[in-house]
């Protein structure tokens, strides 16, 4: 069997490349590869049709591939994947990252969004893609520089700056999450704490502040073991100062809600969204259920007030409930199993963990049915702790930007999946902060690339990577040969800011 390429004339005056496989003198099948209307277009097709073969581990027979449609000599010198490095380089320059003036973080950044790795191995990921890289030694110096010169200072200037050209910053939002290292002992920073993973390995808290849709302003490190109500008060009084920023809604979870906590927020000059633990919903509610019963409608929200701390720093606190139906229904069927464990480990079909509902004795061990009925009666209800008066932000206003949270829980997906921040290698605490400041910048260049194409990260890289152009030298001349762009890839490029060739 003979595999071999046929270029042939169109009637449009094009040259038609093809794959032609034969066995003998019988023409088994014929794969039309493109047409090419330039040498260039013609030695770009020519270099595909070798890469798929040569992958293939087939003998092909080029019959003169080195030869344009002219009759020079046309051979492809490389390829690399240009749009998309022109389209990630465009995004660090609109976002103003440019201002670090340094090269090699650019390419670690860049590098980071295209494939995460470490930083040794970045150079592979670079070269892979047809580009310049800097050496691993460099990459490895500049460490110390994005620590020596707080480029994280500089990067988050910057973030601040694009989230603000068209108006002030009105709501902002915070939460934690933890990196765990490939490492036996603990030291100062790395520390076993509350992992909700339940991973016993040393880690660090990481507190992130973004905008409401998600965008990073401001990143944080703290030792593994420090509480996640103690990382909220520092973030923000350095994003405050940093920016002179006032008048700041900061949206955070449960977690944060401490009577300390709310104090600190607006002895700073901080108003709040927070969310309420559930344990105080039936008493909190008994006055509107002994008025109007129990039943809610969808989406209803309730107002009500808490009195919060002790002694004279005790203040009264708005309280938003609101009663979704979907949320009931998913309440409901967690508790159901729940009650379910709770009956099993009563009859003894099962043993005893960490079951709710389970009350045991010297003799007995039973479920404890006026806990499940308490349950019962918290279901599709969530509350919301504000300091924000309702002539300001009325109840469905507080509990729609309460719901931006989510927000934040993908934007550490993604650092935690497409750039992979986790696990930590790094040993010392600079090398640590350095990579925290990375991972930063490439967060903020992938939720602006989503941002303005609605796709995510992942899918943007796996269209434009494809996508690759080739070095050509053709007689005396050498020129860049573009790949043919798909309309819809076209759109896609628009949409990120590409100017196109």
């Amino acid at each position: 069997m003979g595999t071999f390429v046929r270029r042939v004339k169109t009637a449009s005056g094009a040259t038609a490349v093809q794959i032609v496989h034969k066995r003998g003198r019988r023409v088994l099948s014929i794969e039309h590869i493109g047409s090419a209307h330039t040498d260039d277009e013609l030695a770009l097709l020519l270099q595909v049709v070798e890469e798929r073969v040569h992958g293939g581990q087939l003998t092909l027979d080029l019959g003169g591939s080195g030869v344009g449609a002219g009759g020079t000599s046309a051979v492809v010198e490389g390829t690399s994947s240009l749009i998309l490095w022109e389209v990630l380089n465009g995004l660090y320059d609109d976002l103003g990252l440019d201002r670090l003036g340094d090269d090699a973080i650019r390419a670690l950044v860049l590098g980071r969004v295209i494939e995460p790795t470490s930083k040794a191995d970045t150079v592979r990921v670079l070269t892979e893609i047809g580009v310049a890289s800097p050496h691993r030694v460099t990459f490895m110096r500049c460490l110390k520089r994005v620590v020596e010169r707080d480029y994280r200072a500089v990067i988050a200037q910057a973030c601040h700056r694009h989230v603000t050209r068209g108006g002030g910053l009105a709501v902002v939002l915070y939460d934690v999450t933890t990196l765990h290292f490939e490492v036996e002992r603990e030291d100062g920073l790395r520390k076993v704490g509350m992992s909700k993973e339940r991973r016993v390995d040393p880690q660090v808290t990481v507190g992130l502040l973004t905008t409401g849709d998600g965008f990073p302003l401001e990143v944080d490190l703290f030792a593994g073991n420090k509480a996640e109500t103690k990382t909220l008060i520092p973030v923000l009084t350095r994003f405050r100062d940093r920016h002179q920023a006032r008048d700041l809604v900061v949206v955070a979870d449960a977690g944060m809600l401490s009577a300390a906590n709310l104090l600190a927020l607006e002895d700073n000059g901080f108003r709040f969204i927070v969310g309420s633990k559930t344990g105080k919903i039936p008493y909190e509610l008994q006055a509107h259920v002994d008025r109007h019963g129990n039943h809610l409608p969808d989406g209803a929200t309730i107002e009500t007030t808490r009195r919060m701390g002790t002694g004279t720093k005790a203040r009264d606190r708005r309280v938003v409930y609101q009663y979704t139906f979907k949320r009931a229904q998913h309440d409901n069927r967690a508790i159901n199993a729940m009650v379910e464990r709770a009956e099993k480990v009563a009859a003894g079909e099962r043993p005893l963990k960490k079951d709710r509902f389970v009350t045991f004795t010297d003799s007995t061990t039973s479920v404890t049915w006026d806990l499940v009925e308490r349950a019962r009666s918290l279901i599709g209800i969530k509350g919301y702790v504000t300091n924000i008066e309702a002539a300001v932000m009325d109840g469905p206003a507080v509990v729609a930007a309460y719901h931006d949270l989510y927000q934040v829980e993908r934007s550490f997906r993604m650092t935690k999946s497409d750039l992979a921040a986790r696990p930590v290698f790094h040993r010392l605490e600079d090398s640590i902060q350095a990579h925290l400041t990375i991972v930063f910048a490439a967060l903020a260049i992938s939720r602006e690339a989503q941002a303005r194409s609605g796709l995510s990260i992942s899918k943007i890289l796996k269209t434009l990577r494809p996508l690759r152009s080739a070095t050509v030298t053709i007689g005396t001349q050498q020129v860049t040969a573009h790949p043919r762009i798909p309309a819809e890839t076209r759109t896609l490029l628009t949409d990120l800011g590409w100017s196109g060739h």
